[in-house]
């Protein structure tokens, strides 16, 4: 356990936090004669996620602390709090009664990444690494930048169409990277795995005819 290795548990920690504020819509607290409501503290608790996301990556990669405990949390961190928000917000209504995010999007949303992250264990089972596209990448900060206008947007209507705009890009991002994903797993696990079944059937029949009968 290392400081990357403890951002990435805090930032796990966040995700109950996250729901728990935006599901209960509290707490609004009063300080210096101004008054913090809920999405406040749901946009802090989310941008300091997003902070963790960033610093532990940069702290591993500096340190020399890059682990195989944080190459397995961090992913699994990133599409937690980001699948939580989302389905929070689904089930949550801004001030005139309208859900704050389509369900259809967030199923988009959500069926990506855990499609990529399927891929990636299989591609990492057989020893193949798929590296994160620009885009995928881009795409985590659409999907932070959505989410906390959103949030805002429960209390703040007139932002409800930025929100909106953010959602297609993320879905069109959603989409768009996913097929680079697999087309990248395709290109390089698929022929890997079809080559080493043909050596194993080689292997077995080679064996099956040296074999001698008794």
């Amino acid at each position: 356990m290392n400081l990357p290795n403890s951002l990435t548990l805090l930032r796990i920690f966040f995700v109950p936090l996250l729901i728990v504020i935006l599901l209960t819509r509290s707490p609004t607290v009063k300080m210096f004669g101004l008054t913090m409501h809920f999405e406040v503290w749901g946009v802090l608790i989310l941008l300091l996620a997003a902070a963790t996301d960033w610093a532990d990556g940069y702290l591993a990669r500096r340190r020399l602390q890059v682990t195989t405990l944080g190459i397995l949390l961090d992913p699994i961190a990133d599409k937690l709090l980001i699948s939580a928000a989302f389905i929070a917000l689904v089930d949550m209504q801004g001030v005139d009664g309208k859900a704050l995010v389509p369900a259809w999007m967030v199923v988009i949303i959500i069926g990506r990444e855990f499609t990529v992250l399927g891929l990636r264990n299989i591609a990492s089972a057989e020893g193949f690494t798929i590296a994160a596209s620009t885009l995928g990448k881009t795409k985590m900060v659409l999907q932070v930048c959505a989410v906390a206008i959103v949030i805002v947007g429960a209390r703040h209507p007139s932002l409800r169409p930025l929100g909106l705009i953010l959602l297609w890009l993320v879905v069109i991002s959603a989409l768009v990277s996913a097929a680079q994903y697999f087309l990248r797993f395709w290109s390089q696990v698929d022929d890997s795995i079809k080559q080493r079944r043909k050596l194993r059937m080689l292997e077995a029949r080679k064996k099956s005819q040296d074999a001698v009968p008794l």
